[in-house]
């Protein structure tokens, strides 16, 4: 377990104690300093030399929060991300996160424009054509959730490579910039391992469990885009409601993996 890398409250400053060690609380969780477990009030008193009712008033924050789940007689543990998405309609990645309170980022790992002769031919344009290429690893309040991989047709994606794509929302750029979004969409989802370069970008085990998403949206029976997202299966779930109707057989598909 890493030291503890508390800063001291300041008695001298405008903020109250609780609110100073409310806020150094939350830098350390962002910084992952408490992934194996959540000091105990006792300790927190001994790090930030303050009382135990401060230190209680900013953990109970913290709960209120969401952030922390206290279980009387095993202390407090923090709370796993856990993002939820329903199917069966276009959606997306930033808005999902953002809409179940985390923050989303993006670490771009490439923005810019390729040659891919199969992924032109999945887009339905000239195979030498330069596609603009996205690739960003997406994390939800700094935990990272997804290895995003996206293909657009030069006319359509062009415009995002002088975008800030740190936090932005794909889709919603596009319409900002171009007026045009999907109006329609495949999606298959498989379950398999990563890659070794995958597994240091999730920062997960080698034999964790990951989501393989292939999409393609398209604009009025124009392909749109092609992409690939790799999810992490711990922090992830995928959900579908209904009500009513009728019930209908689900699809099988048989496909060879190679490894």
């Amino acid at each position: 377990m890493s030291l503890p890398t508390a800063r001291l409250p300041d008695r001298n400053h405008p903020l109250p104690l609780w609110a100073q060690v409310l806020d150094d609380l939350r830098r350390r969780l962002a910084d992952g300093e408490f992934a194996e477990c959540f000091p105990t009030d006792k300790d927190l008193v001994e790090e930030y030399g303050v009382s135990r009712h401060t230190v209680r008033d900013a953990v109970r924050r913290l709960q209120d929060e969401g952030v922390l789940e206290r279980e009387r007689g095993r202390g407090s543990f923090v709370k796993p991300i856990e993002v939820e998405q329903s199917v069966g309609t276009l959606y997306s990645l930033f808005r999902t996160i953002e809409d179940q309170g985390y923050e989303q980022r993006s670490r771009v790992l490439h923005a810019g424009r390729v040659v891919d002769e199969l992924v032109a031919a999945e887009l339905k344009v000239a195979p030498r054509t330069k596609l603009v290429h996205l690739r960003r690893l997406r994390l939800a309040d700094h935990v990272p959730v997804a290895v995003d991989e996206l293909w657009l047709a030069p006319e359509v994606g062009s415009p995002l490579l002088g975008v800030d794509l740190a936090h932005a929302a794909v889709y919603e750029e596009i319409e900002r910039l171009g007026g045009q979004r999907p109006t329609a969409g495949t999606e298959r989802i498989l379950p398999d391992l990563p890659t070794t370069e995958e597994r240091v970008l999730l920062d997960i085990p080698a034999r964790q469990a990951v989501f393989r998403i292939e999409r393609w949206t398209e604009l009025h029976c124009v392909p749109f885009e092609y992409r690939r997202t790799v999810v992490r299966g711990d922090r992830y779930s995928f959900v579908t409601r209904w009500s009513g109707g009728s019930l209908t057989a689900p699809k099988f598909a048989a496909q060879a993996a190679e490894r």
